[in-house]
């Protein structure tokens, strides 16, 4: 319990003497976008479009955030994090 408190006393204590660098971190985070986030662009294209989209950029106006590292593949988000679906 006491290393917790000391770990997190000191994470507490370096945020505040490096704020730049928190918030950098900060926001590279929230720019990368996640497969859920890349999913449900896809969902709200087709919704929209009455088709799939073919390329991740036909993606790009439904996302906030960083979507190259990710693909489209039988319809769904390939990529970082997202898990493989396999044919039975």
């Amino acid at each position: 319990m006491s290393a917790a408190v000391t770990v997190s006393i000191a994470g507490v204590s370096y945020a505040t003497l490096s704020p730049e660098k928190t918030e950098e971190q900060a926001r590279e985070v929230a720019n990368q976008a996640t497969c859920r986030t890349v999913n449900s662009a896809i969902a709200a294209y087709v919704a929209l479009n009455d088709k799939a989209p073919v390329r991740i950029t036909d993606l790009t106006e439904y996302v906030d955030g960083d979507i190259t590292a990710y693909r489209i593949v039988g319809g769904v988000a390939a990529g970082p994090g997202c898990k493989t679906h396999q044919p039975r």
